[in-house]
């Protein structure tokens, strides 16, 4: 496969054992206290570091997360939809919208190839990727979380991931071993290539960092891996009607999405950042 460039005394004597277990209950309260306390400064924090983009257009790639967190809180008429990241990146450009809410790494892949362009230091949401399959494809979601597991154990996810991201990207991509039995068949991922680095094309290849993980999974599966490009909103019904296996596209676990689909051990954790012009004023 061709490779591309593309981060955890007690000693007292009876006498005084109650007040001793008073004394560190009190602690322990006190300790809680703090921790509750400075939990709940940094969720405030956090909501106070939010940016507020009410009147303002914001660009998203249709169906993704970003679309349906930025619909819900602003309106549909806050919204312009793209099937594509990079056309609402261009669409900022021109100036007919004023954000795109999207992923952060594809984000920092957008800010790096366009000049006049910054990533809010604010983060708009969190969020953790999985892998979907139908509700009835349990079999599968169950092996397919049992090589989650695994590659995680062994460090292979790290592996893949820091190929990708961060200051190792570009080095020690992921190669399959060479004495794979695959005589348990295909397994078809449905995916979007328009996400950098997780998936995108190079030349005429689809690779990135899913499509690294998909083919390690397979590895542990003994299977042949088959990619199948298509629009993001149509990953679930592929996956729904079996044209696809699974759907791997650096999915953000969500309530509806969970209504629709299975969802496996998440893989990833990421975030939606907001992309705009270098002269926006926070």
């Amino acid at each position: 496969m061709k490779k591309r460039i593309v981060a955890v005394m007690l000693s007292a004597i009876m006498a005084v054992v109650p007040m001793a277990v008073s004394a560190s209950a009190a602690e322990t309260e006190t300790e809680t206290a703090a921790a509750e306390t400075e939990g709940a400064s940094e969720a405030e924090s956090e909501t106070e570091k939010k940016v507020d983009l009410t009147g303002l257009t914001m660009g998203v790639q249709l169906g993704t997360t970003g679309d349906l967190s930025v619909t819900d809180e602003y309106g549909d008429d806050a919204v312009e939809r793209y099937n594509k990241g990079f056309e609402a990146v261009q669409a900022l450009v021109q100036g007919k919208i004023d954000a795109v809410v999207i992923d952060e790494l594809p984000a920092e892949e957008f800010v790096k190839s366009v000049e006049g362009l910054k990533i809010l230091e604010s983060a708009y949401s969190q969020e953790d990727y999985a892998i979907c399959f139908s509700k009835e494809n349990t079999e599968l979601a169950d092996k397919v979380n049992e090589a989650i597991k695994e590659l995680k154990e062994e460090g292979i996810f790290d592996q893949i991931a820091n190929s990708y991201i961060g200051d190792t990207a570009g080095e020690n991509y992921y190669e399959s071993p060479e004495d794979v039995d695959r005589s348990n068949g295909t397994l078809t991922m449905a995916t979007n290539a328009e996400f950098p680095p997780y998936e995108y094309y190079e030349s005429d290849e689809i690779t990135g960092l899913d499509i690294d993980f998909a083919q390690a999974i397979c590895d542990k599966l003994g299977m042949e891996l088959e990619v199948e490009d298509m629009a993001f909103d149509s990953i679930i019904p592929a996956v729904n009607s079996g044209k696809a296996d699974m759907g791997v596209a650096g999915m953000t676990v969500t309530p509806d999405r969970e209504k629709e689909v299975l969802f496996s051990d998440s893989y990833y954790s990421s975030k939606q950042v907001i992309i705009v012009k270098d002269d926006f004023e926070e």
